[in-house]
């Protein structure tokens, strides 16, 4: 099967070694996604908006990757703070409402940087024949 990599153009994908999204046939994988534009922490202190920042930019890789958020069967998000469930809960809801992929929220000791309250990955699959 085709693989094609497609890149944010961050520069710790070349120092990592990662792709911000990978599809492999009609299966697409996002990577861990925070709230990051460019260097700069997004929402600093504030969950719910550091999920949705980080959403519309895992959005962003799929249609870049030729799909969308209807596509997304998974969703998995890695919180600093888990008493705070509802306000990542809310902003999931508000772009997954109708769609409802599996996903799990599970709190983990602390970020890559501790500004950052939210790792979001999603998996996405499409039709074979979507792919160019």
């Amino acid at each position: 099967m085709k693989r094609t990599n497609y890149s944010s153009g961050a520069i710790w994908e070349g120092k990592v070694g990662y792709s911000r999204a990978v599809r492999v046939g009609n299966i697409i994988e996002v990577s861990g996604t925070v709230a990051s534009d460019n260097d700069k922490v997004v929402a600093e202190g504030d969950a719910y908006e550091q999920t949705k920042f980080a959403l519309a930019k895992i959005e962003s890789a799929l249609i870049n990757a030729g799909a969308t958020l209807h596509d997304v069967v998974r969703t998995r998000m890695f919180v600093t703070d888990i008493s705070r469930w509802e306000e990542y809960g809310r902003a999931h809801g508000e772009f997954f409402k109708s769609i409802k992929p599996a996903t799990s929220m599970v709190e983990v000791s602390k970020l890559i940087d501790p500004r950052y309250l939210v790792e979001i990955e999603a998996t996405a699959i499409i039709e074979q024949k979507a792919q160019s």
